[in-house]
């Protein structure tokens, strides 16, 4: 079966309110299907978005998109964040966001308007490392896509910092976490923040120039992140997934200015994939162009479509 892509995107209605379970928790999600599905069982794609993100800001936006050009779309709110589910509210969790992932991949295999075998996989900046990890191992994702991906290396974080700073800043969060379970009181900074010397986890203009605004504006998005987020940043391993990946076609579209997930990062990754794979290069001006700017996110949208198209 073959599907109709275009590089017009049709209209596409409000997504369906979709609930799904992992673990002991319920994740929100939401749930796009093509207005037409004569054709019987459709391909899906599963997306995973930015750090602190939630579905109705980027994915959502690349989602509505790829609805339009006729794949079913399911994007959702991880653990500890937005409408979903968790322990530990505003909380990074790399090995519970990849159970999240496998997760919604079950869900999407196992839904009516969806073909299984025809399953691909989106991640957008942070979401982009994560979607690599969880396709290098899921072999239900028949195709990847990431675009301005964060690929986490824990030796490069090392390298960046200097060893001993590398060193000295685990034992700090290490005595955070010896305080917050003596006291059961979370450490929380702010997500972003342009005010000098406040403590964010993503501090500057340019974050804030996205979440900070309404630009981004989300009833799910909060301002806040624990602090022990920033270790699981730093020793977090995402870039392994491209060890792994091959042979899913493996698409990374990436902006040659990005001062926050580094090109260098993405050539690197590019390169340690072993099997079909592209690296498209955008003209972009920052990080954030590739979240919601139109001179962007349209070639972006139109190779991701052609790619799914392919190898779905």
């Amino acid at each position: 079966m073959t599907i109709e892509t275009t590089t017009t995107t049709a209209p596409v209605g409000p997504p369906e309110d979709v609930t799904i379970p992992v673990d002991d928790l319920s994740l929100a999600g939401h749930l796009r299907i093509p207005a037409s599905t004569d054709s019987g069982p459709l391909p899906a794609i599963v997306f995973t978005g930015p750090f602190t993100g939630v579905k109705e800001q980027v994915v959502g936006h690349y989602a509505q998109q790829l609805t339009g050009r006729g794949f079913v779309t399911l994007t959702f709110d991880h653990r500890n964040f937005g409408a979903s589910g968790g322990h530990r509210p505003q909380h990074e969790d790399p090995a519970g966001k990849l159970a999240d992932l496998a997760a919604a991949t079950s869900f999407l295999a196992n839904h009516p308007a969806v073909d299984k075998t025809r399953i691909g996989c989106v991640g957008v900046c942070m979401g982009g490392g994560y979607a690599l990890k969880h396709s290098a191992f899921d072999r239900r994702i028949k195709a990847l896509a990431v675009v301005a991906a964060a690929f986490n290396d824990p030796k490069a974080m090392r390298e960046g910092i200097g060893p001993d700073g590398y060193r000295q800043m685990m034992a700090d969060f290490a005595d955070l976490a010896t305080a917050e379970q003596a006291t059961g009181e979370i450490d929380y900074i702010k997500a972003v923040s342009v005010t000098e010397g406040e403590d964010a986890a993503m501090p500057g203009a340019e974050p804030y120039e996205y979440y900070g605004t309404e630009r981004s504006a989300a009833k799910g998005w909060r301002n806040k992140m624990t602090r022990l987020s920033i270790r699981e940043l730093l020793t977090t391993d995402l870039a392994i997934g491209a060890d792994f990946v091959g042979p899913t076609p493996t698409l990374i579209v990436h902006g040659r200015t990005d001062d926050f997930c580094s090109p260098a990062g993405a050539q690197d990754a590019f390169d340690r994939i072993d099997g079909t794979k592209e690296l498209l290069w955008l003209d972009t001006t920052n990080h954030i162009d590739l979240y919601d700017q139109a001179a962007y996110v349209d070639p972006a949208v139109d190779r991701i479509t052609e790619w799914m198209a392919e190898y779905l």
